[in-house]
Order: C-alpha cells, then structure tokens, then sequence
C-alpha cells in the first residue's frame, strides 16, 4: 500500500523566503559604482568613483550630478539626501551632512549619497501561535537616518541601485524575529482581537536595535529613528481553522435573523390578534352598555326598596340598640353591687386568714420548743443508756476475768485431784459405753506409790478401746441404712 507524500508547505515558504533574504543580502554590486562603505574606504585609501560617467549611473536610486574635468569636478547632490564625502589621507570625513555639494578629485576621493525621506519596511511574518497554529502577520515600519555620523559607518548603503534595501532586510530580519516570538506567547483569539502587544514588543525591539538603549552594549544604537511601527492584519493561515473561528459568530448572527423573523411573525400575529380583539370587543361592549342600562333600571329599582327596609331594620336595630343599652346599664350597677359585697367578703376572708396564719405560726414556734425539749430528754436518756451499757461490759469483763482466773486455777489441779473427779465420772461413763463383746481384764502390778496411777491408766485404756468399738459399730450401721 503506497503511502501518500505529505509535504511541509510552510517550511517551503520559510527557506524560499530564507533564500530571497540571503540573495538580497549577497547581492553583488557593479564595479563601476562610487558607493561603497564608507569606512572601508577611508580605510582603503582608495579613488572609488572614477570617470567618465557609465550606463549603469543612470540606475542610481539618487539623482545626483558629476560636473567638470579630469580632477576638477565637482558633485552636486539634491538637497533631501545625506552626503558623505570621503579623502585618502584623512580619518574623517571632509563633507558629512545633508544636501552638501562639494569639489570632487576622483584620484584621491569617495563618497556616498544617501536618500534621507522617510522608509518604510512591509512585513509579512508567518508565525505559530500559542495553539500551534500558522499566522500571517503582516505590518509595515517606518524609519529615517537620525544621526549620519553614526549610521554610514555601521550600515550599508553602498548599493547605488538601493542603498536603503540591505538596511531594509536587516531591520525587517529583526521585525519578523520580534513578531514571531510575540505571536508564539499569544493565542489566536489575543492576536485577532487585540494587536496592541505585539505591536509594543515590536516597536521596544526595533527601537532597542535602531536608537540604542542603556540597558545593552548598543546603547547608540545605529543612528536610526524608528517613525512608526503597525500592524496592519493578521491572517489565519489555516483555511478550515478560519472558518471555525468565524463558525461561532456566523451562528449567532443566523440566531439573531431567524429571532428576528420570529420576531416579526410574532409581532404581526399579536397584531392580528389585536385587531380581530378590537372587533370582538366593540361588539361586546355594545352589548355590555345595553345591558348596564338595564341593570342600572333594576338597580335603581332595587336600590329604593333596600333603602326602605334599611330604614325600618335601622329603627328597629336604634330601638334594640337602647333597650341593650338600659338592660345593661341595670346589670352593670347589679355587677358592682355584688362585686362590693365580694370585695368586703375578701377583705373578711384575708382578716381571718391572717389571724389563723399568726395562730398556726405560734403553734409552729411551741411545737419547736416541745421538739427541742423533746430532743433533750433523748439525748439525755441516750447517755443514761449508753453508761449503763458501758457499765454492764465493765461487768461482763469483770466475771470474763473472774471465770478465767477460775479456770486457770482450775487447770493448776493436782493429778490427784483429777483422777479424783475422773473416778467421780467413771458410773456416767460406763453408762453411756456400749456392752463390750469380750472382755479382757488385764493386771498391772507395780510397787510403790505408782499403783493407782496404772490401774487408772489401765482402766482409761480399756475405756478408750470400748468407744472406739462402739464408734465403728454406728458408723458401719448408718453406711448400710443409706
């Protein structure tokens, strides 16, 4: 599948518009011409115009005249142009000026003639926008040698055919840079609305390069005067994008004609309307006067007869009105009659309840003497209370300490003593043991004092072996009834 060549078509207006400037930039001069740049030659030395007169002045793009012979000549320039006259030997110039005609020695002297009307520069930019869309600017400069000692030898006006078209390249070079870097900060709608920016951006660099400016090392500037600095359209170079741009208000203005002929529609409707009401109306109100007429007969009519019985309800209503009035003057003076009587029935009302009020407080103020009094015989009997409980532990203490006395002197007992009360509880013992199902008698003889106290050891013994028995016997029967 072949693929379909897509050619840059701006870039082909660019560097063909690059090759014109370069060509006017490069362009060759003839030999034959006097002018040449002025500081060369005063630094060359050397005879640049010489005689006689070729075809090729007759191109000159300033009428000036040669007059004379052989090295008496002389020349003789209009009186708008700048001269720059030129002799070998000298580091300045011999004439510098405006309108000056002067002596000429063609062995020894050069000199430039330089129109000094005002230029004008015609600019067309083709920019990128903000959108990266291409713009045509086109504007125009107008500029004029200000200072000559300056200009001739920084610029070059020694093409005779025009002097002023390298200066105009180099200056429109500038304009087209300063409005191409303005153009690419702005969007379309800023660069068709408003050209003001970019005509002071333009103006500040033109003047900065041609007038000189203290804030760069140029600060003379070459010796130029800018005049004025427009621009005179911006075109969209984008066929589709300008009409898209314009879309929007071609819109509205279809909007604005189609409501206008709505309007007008509308407008002959409502006065049809109008009119056909107009009709309808006058017939109508024909019809409504007829009929008010006879209204207003009834009316009338009906008028007197209401105005006669709201005579007599009046007088009725007057009449009523007074027996009211009476009724109740009479109920107002029975009102205040029972209203006196109630206020003395209140006023007795509050006596006696002041007094059963004083009553009641005097009352309170004995209740509170009794309650004091009250209060003090508790508080009394409290304490009689609480000393003879105090008293009765003192007491309890006392037998605790008597009882305890008695029993430490109890403990202190002889072993004769006890064994004494032990063989006094021996029948009570031997009553409550069981009947022992063998009986061992066992004799321990001993001499001495130590007889009793064996067979009392022995008889424990036996004792101690008949419980133990008996306890085992109503343990295994309490197991067997559960």
């Amino acid at each position: 599948m072949d693929k379909k060549k897509v050619e840059n078509t701006y870039l082909q207006q660019v560097l063909e518009e690059q090759e014109e400037v370069d060509r006017q930039l490069k362009k060759s001069r003839p030999r034959s011409q006097a002018s040449i740049s002025a500081p060369k030659a005063v630094a060359a030395g050397t005879a640049l115009r010489q005689m006689p007169i070729t075809r090729e002045d007759k191109h000159r793009a300033v009428d000036y005249r040669i007059v004379g012979f052989w090295w008496w000549k002389s020349v003789i320039v209009p009186p708008n142009v700048y001269v720059v006259h030129t002799r070998r030997g000298r580091d300045r110039p011999v004439h510098i000026g405006r309108g000056i005609s002067f002596r000429f020695n063609p062995l020894s002297d050069a000199f430039l003639v330089i129109p000094s009307a005002v230029q004008t520069i015609l600019i067309n930019a083709r920019c990128i926008c903000l959108e990266r869309q291409g713009i045509l600017v086109q504007a125009y400069v107008q500029w004029i040698i200000e200072d000559i000692d300056t200009a001739y030898w920084k610029l070059d006006f020694s093409d005779p055919e025009d002097p002023m078209g390298i200066v105009n390249v180099q200056l429109r070079e500038q304009a087209e840079a300063a409005i191409k870097d303005k153009v690419a900060t702005l969007s379309i709608d800023e660069i068709l609305s408003d050209k003001q920016p970019i005509i002071e951006e333009l103006t500040y660099r033109l003047r900065t390069v041609a007038e000189g400016s203290n804030e760069t090392e140029n600060s003379q500037g070459l010796g130029l005067k800018i005049v004025t600095v427009q621009i005179k359209e911006a075109i969209v170079s984008s066929t589709q994008l300008w009409e898209n741009l314009q879309a929007p208000f071609r819109a509205d203005r279809d909007k604005l004609a189609r409501l206008a002929e709505l309007e007008n529609a509308g407008e002959i409707g409502d006065r049809e309307r109008q009119d056909r009401l107009a009709s309808q109306t006058a017939e109508l109100n024909v019809q409504s006067q007829l009929e008010q007429l006879q209204a207003a007969k009834e009316r009338a009519k009906y008028d007197r007869e209401y105005t006669e019985e709201n005579r007599r309800q009046q007088l009725a209503e007057n009449a009523a009105r007074q027996q009211i009035t009476e009724e109740n003057t009479t109920a107002r003076v029975r009102n205040e009659a029972q209203l006196e009587l109630a206020l003395q029935e209140l006023e007795l009302e509050q006596r006696r309840l002041t007094a059963e009020i004083e009553n009641v407080r005097q009352q309170m103020q004995l209740e509170a003497i009794q309650a004091q009094q009250t209060r003090a015989t508790v508080s009394t009997e409290l304490e009689i209370a609480q000393m003879r409980h105090l008293e009765n532990i003192a007491e309890t203490e006392r037998e605790l300490a008597l009882e305890q006395q008695r029993r430490n002197i109890e403990n202190d007992l002889s072993e004769a003593n006890i064994q004494a009360q032990l063989i006094a509880k021996l029948p009570e013992i031997a009553e409550n043991l069981p009947a022992p199902q063998e009986q061992k008698t066992t004799i321990i003889t001993t001499d001495g004092q130590e007889t009793a106290a064996n067979s009392l050891l022995s008889f424990l013994g036996t004792a101690f072996s008949l419980g133990q028995n008996f306890f085992q016997q109503q343990t295994s029967e309490r197991k067997e009834s559960e």
